[in-house]
């Protein structure tokens, strides 16, 4: 059902950010000022309210977040689109416990809207494969994944 909007994360989402999964990020570009959008997939939500991601701290995400905090990320989940609005900042610089130079960002939650199009649903969630050593792949993940639950 489109256009509803809660104020924090439902269970089903919340659920939904427990893992690893594909989303893609907008920010404000620092130089630009325009839209940049970027998929990344080192993400978990906190609580209801709050929202974490990792990213290489070099990445153009953490420039743009520090110029300007607002942030929208878009998670295709339970059948739908979902677009959640937040303030984004940079938590830790250097994320603790994993070998890449990753920084995490926090999102304060304002606004979880279903913007899927009238009468229709998602009938596949996106997926993707890791192009490297599956193995490596699978320890950097949990690395990463445990290292933003634990910040």
């Amino acid at each position: 059902m489109a256009n509803q909007v809660e104020p924090k994360l439902t269970s089903a989402l919340f659920n939904e950010l427990q893992k690893e999964r594909f989303v893609t990020l907008a920010t404000i570009d620092h130089e630009t000022g325009g839209p940049n959008v970027s998929a990344i997939s080192w993400v978990c939500a906190k609580d209801e309210n709050t929202i974490r991601f990792a990213v290489d701290n070099r990445s153009r995400i953490i420039q743009n977040v520090l110029n300007n905090k607002l942030a929208v990320i878009n998670i295709i989940a339970n059948e739908s689109t979902y677009s959640i609005t937040g303030t984004a900042f940079v938590k830790e610089e250097r994320l603790k416990d994993v070998p890449l130079k990753l920084a995490l960002v926090e999102i304060g939650i304002n606004e979880v809207r279903d913007v899927m199009f009238y009468g229709s649903k998602i009938v596949t969630e996106p997926e993707y494969d890791k192009t490297y050593d599956k193995d490596a792949a699978a320890k950097l993940d949990k690395q990463v994944m445990d290292a933003i639950k634990k910040a």
